[in-house]
Formats: C-alpha cells, sequence, structure tokens
C-alpha cells in the first residue's frame, strides 16, 4: 500500500481535491449535503434544537461519500486528510456558488 501524499499547505492540496470532484453528481451531491448542514444548523440555533446538532456530520458526510462511492468511484479524501478536506468542501461549495466550479 502506498503511502499517501503529504501536503504543506492548502493551497497545494485543493488542486488534489478538485481532481477527486470531477463528477459533477459527485459535486452537486457535496453542495446538496453542505446546503443542508447550513439550513439544519441555522435551525438548530434559531430554535434552540441542539440535539439536530448531532445530524451535521451524518448529513453533510452522507451526501458527500455517496457521490463518491457511487458517482465518483473514489475514496473519499476526508479519510486521508480530514481538515484540508473540510476546508475543501466550503471553498469549493463558495467556488459553485460562485460560479467559478460548474454546477
Amino acid at each position: 500500500m502506498s503511502e499517501a501524499k503529504q501536503y504543506d499547505s492548502f493551497e497545494n492540496f485543493y488542486p488534489f481535491y478538485l481532481a477527486e470532484h470531477s463528477n459533477v453528481t459527485c459535486r452537486r451531491l457535496h453542495f446538496v449535503g453542505s446546503t443542508l448542514v447550513l439550513l439544519l444548523l441555522a435551525y438548530s440555533v434559531t430554535t434552540a434544537s441542539w440535539g439536530y446538532l448531532l445530524l451535521l456530520p451524518v448529513v453533510g458526510y452522507g451526501f458527500a461519500w455517496v457521490g463518491h462511492f457511487f458517482f465518483e468511484k473514489n475514496k473519499p479524501a476526508t479519510f486521508t486528510y480530514p481538515w484540508y478536506s473540510f476546508m475543501g468542501d466550503w471553498v469549493m461549495y463558495k467556488d459553485i456558488l460562485t460560479g467559478k466550479i460548474r454546477f
């Protein structure tokens, strides 16, 4: 088994992250999951329904992992690069919102 490449910065990691999300359906599932996370977070905070916060990782990662396993057919970067991958999710979300990445 080969060892994972070590990235010294998020800037160096992000091109790899985008390459792991080349399938448009995978990107869309990430976007839907991230949007639901934001909505669920807002609902939890505005209604003080703190138990819903436990669903955040299930909703966010659930949609993303379906995209990877069934459409992208690769292993999610979260398993190897958890922090950079989390950051990448939100940068990609912003890039989709601003039209920099195709939805």
